[in-house]
């Protein structure tokens, strides 16, 4: 009998450094341990009550497929919220509703590449554009930057060094997961002109676009859109603005009608994304302003609270973030995987501990990130101090282990 394996393409998708740890979290939550969840951007903050109470409404009976660029009402409701952004060009012709950011992200690879082509991005860089790379057949190029310049883009001559007759696009998350840097409009500026003159696409996640500090400003790519129509791609989410992370709606905006058509072609493939889903996400509208007003204030108390605490450990290195809610953290060890996995197996302070993300898996160079943590600072205040103290008491634990060993 002839034997069957599974494709080398498959073998090839890495595993998520969020998530892969999470065997021993439920090992440790078994013992009566209690886990703080640092580790993914699941955010504690509550949905809105105007979309919750789409659920204790809902009447509709059989739930049915929804179309499959979107459902109108939420497709009015994006338009709706772009053109508060200021960017009242956006019209429902130019998006396609996706299931999450993610499909955005996966679409837009596909949509701009063939299989061997590369994608610049810069790193750390959010994990999962490896995985959708992989899965689409891409080669991401990592344009590394530094904890010394806040992870900010380097000059341009370096990101144009890294074009090769391959290189199709370039993607960056602004304001950035996982370093939680926020690009300027000279660095945006900057990204436009070389996809401009390199003919190249240029892909913006810009999920986070609510959550920028201490008086920097959000620069969407859309501000450049006419500049670039048929290279300019945004990727959004309604996850973190509205804290729907289980509702998997996400949206793609481009002005480019064969981008818009053949991803169209693919949501049709897949047939909708969630009616529910959609119904809930629609109430954006109805969403009061003091609503985000509210969440950003929490925000920024949990990012100061973090960054004050954890500057102050000896050995940690930790640029101050300036938007989103993530953090990348050098630690004084030598393999950061090995001391996240330690947390959850081995320490144990009034038998609690917590879980961070080794930042290996947020790099497409190998070998990077060996001594990182990437931080989600997603719980409330309270949470975070202990948060602190628990990290400082089991780097001075784990110091005493890596002498022993």
């Amino acid at each position: 009998m002839r034997s069957v394996s599974v494709s080398p393409r498959l073998r090839s998708v890495p595993s998520s450094p969020i998530r892969k740890l999470v065997p021993f979290a439920v090992a440790a939550k078994k013992e009566g341990v209690h886990v703080y969840h640092l580790n993914i951007g699941d955010p504690d903050i509550k949905t809105p009550q105007v979309m919750l109470d789409v659920l204790k409404n809902w009447d509709k009976n059989p739930i049915g497929y929804d179309q499959s660029q979107g459902n109108p009402e939420f497709l009015e409701a994006l338009i709706w919220y772009y053109h508060r952004l200021g960017f009242t060009f956006v019209s429902p012709k130019h998006i396609q509703v996706t299931n999450g950011g993610s499909e955005a992200i996966s679409m837009a690879l596909f949509a701009v590449c063939e299989p061997g082509d590369e994608v610049l991005t810069f790193e750390p860089l959010y994990t999962n554009y490896n995985s959708y790379a992989v899965v689409n057949g891409v080669t991401l190029k990592g344009i590394l930057t530094s904890s010394d310049t806040g992870f900010h883009l380097p000059d341009r001559s370096v990101v144009e060094a890294a074009v090769t007759p391959k290189t199709k696009a370039i993607l960056i998350c602004n304001p950035n997961n996982p370093t939680g840097t926020v690009y300027t409009e000279e660095e945006v500026r900057m990204l436009v002109d070389i996809a401009k003159d390199h003919g190249l696409f240029l892909l913006s996640d810009e999920v986070y676009r609510e959550y920028t500090y201490d008086g920097r400003k959000h620069v969407s790519l859309l501000k450049f859109m006419s500049e670039i129509p048929d290279r300019a791609i945004v990727l959004d989410s309604m996850s973190k603005r509205y804290s729907l992370c289980g509702v998997r709606l996400g949206a793609l905006v481009t002005l480019n009608d064969d981008v818009l058509k053949g991803i169209l072609a693919i949501a049709q493939g897949r047939l909708s994304s969630g009616l529910v889903d959609q119904a809930i996400a629609a109430k954006l509208t109805q969403v009061p302003d003091s609503y985000l007003a509210e969440v950003y204030d929490e925000y920024v108390s949990r990012r100061d609270v973090l960054y004050e605490g954890l500057k102050n450990i000896p050995g940690v290195v930790i640029p101050k973030p300036e938007g989103a809610f993530y953090t990348i953290v050098g630690l004084p060890v030598a393999d950061s995987e090995r001391f996240c996995q330690w947390l959850l197996t081995d320490f144990r302070d009034n038998n609690e501990t917590l879980m961070i993300a080794p930042a290996a898996g947020f790099y497409a160079t190998p070998g990077m990130g060996k001594n990182e943590v990437r931080i989600a600072y997603v719980l409330n205040v309270t949470a975070i101090r202990r948060c602190v103290e628990l990290l400082a008491k089991a780097l001075e634990a784990y110091k005493k282990t890596e002498t022993r060993g």
